[in-house]
């Protein structure tokens, strides 16, 4: 296989065939999120899951199911967050907020050369049995401190070969999320409905 830009073998090697191979997925997931220990205090951790599913380039969504349902979905377009306990629905412009976003490693970008306009990206040692590639962000603006992807490359029989394991994000302000990502299924067909959002009636929409 020739790498894109010095992309070599490991975890670019799993980045690079995960994005030219996968154009759709889904899964199912669990979001761990540690927040750095204030004075006198642990170090927060909260646990949630639900489902995930994308088709590139450029839409997904998160369906949280645990313990609180909320839904973030991006149509193209427009990022929308909707918050079913406030009640509330959040809408941005998808592409001022998109490109360097973890989502954008993993579902967004069409190749990674787009990766590679957002991401300075390295292999990282294996562990845990996958194959790591980490992200840092070329802007100093945003709130990533690094984003680390981790893919299995077993495979099971009919499965793809790259399957996406684990997303780490660490941010400016030393909060850690883990995203582990379970029942991986590749290029499954999907439909535009799946990644359409309409305001329920009776929330109140801000637009940002």
């Amino acid at each position: 296989m020739a790498y894109a830009h010095g992309v070599s073998a490991g975890g670019l090697s799993s980045l690079e065939t995960f994005v030219k191979t996968v154009k759709t997925g889904q899964a199912t997931f669990t979001q761990v999120v540690t927040s750095p220990a204030r004075e006198g205090q642990a170090p927060r951790v909260k646990t949630s899951s639900g489902q995930f599913e994308f088709a590139r380039p450029n839409r997904f969504r998160f369906d949280y199911a645990k313990p609180f349902v909320q839904t973030i979905v991006a149509d193209g377009q427009t990022l929308w967050l909707h918050d079913v306990d406030l009640n509330q629905v959040t809408a941005r412009k998808q592409a001022a907020v998109l490109g360097s976003t973890p989502a954008a490693l993993i579902a967004s970008a069409a190749d990674v050369q787009a990766l590679q306009a957002d991401f300075v990206l390295t292999d990282a040692p294996d562990q845990d049995g996958l194959q790591w590639v980490l992200a840092t962000p070329k802007s100093k603006d945003g709130q990533l401190q690094s984003v680390r992807v981790g893919f299995s490359t077993a495979g099971e029989p009919n499965a793809a070969a790259t399957t996406l394991a684990v997303l780490e994000i660490l941010d400016n302000f030393g909060q850690r999320s883990v995203l582990t990502f379970a029942d991986f299924k590749a290029n499954p067909p999907m439909t535009a409905s799946s990644f359409q959002f309409s305001t329920p009636k009776g929330a109140d929409l801000i637009r940002q």
